[in-house]
């Protein structure tokens, strides 16, 4: 796990971020299928389908919504990704990198508002890749 905070110069913050990683026994074209088909709505909310075009929005039934920043197959999802009840949006990467016979999973959140809500966040990414290894074990 890694976790950063970035500067608090005025003209440079960009908040708090916060980076997990887990790897699970299974090739990263499992984990992608996984991922983006049934175990979206682990780690983005309840949705059919995630948009794969840069700039496309998207809007889960839990009322998280954002829009689509980078996508790269079987490799990288960036998006924004905004809480119904939060007033800010933040930025949400999610990568998969080839370990081993494995794949590690990585999220990367950046742009939250403050220390309370970064512990906040990594807790729940622990837990949404707690999830996904014991999906594969």
């Amino acid at each position: 796990m890694s976790e950063s905070k970035k500067t608090t110069d005025p003209k440079t913050d960009a908040g708090w971020d916060v980076g997990v990683r887990k790897t699970v026994t299974a090739p990263v074209t499992d984990v992608w299928t996984y991922l983006l088909g049934a175990g979206l709505p682990l780690w983005l909310g309840e949705i059919t389908e995630l948009p794969s075009k840069k700039g496309v929005r998207y809007r889960t039934e839990d009322g998280v919504r954002g829009t689509i920043r980078g996508y790269t197959e079987k490799k990288q999802v960036r998006l924004t990704w905004q809480p119904e009840d939060w007033p800010h949006d933040t930025t949400l990467e999610l990568t998969l990198t080839k370990a081993g016979e494995g794949t590690t999973v990585g999220i990367h959140h950046e742009e939250l508002a403050d220390r309370e809500e970064r512990h906040m966040m990594v807790g729940h990414w622990h837990r949404v890749l707690d999830a996904i290894v014991a999906h594969f074990e």
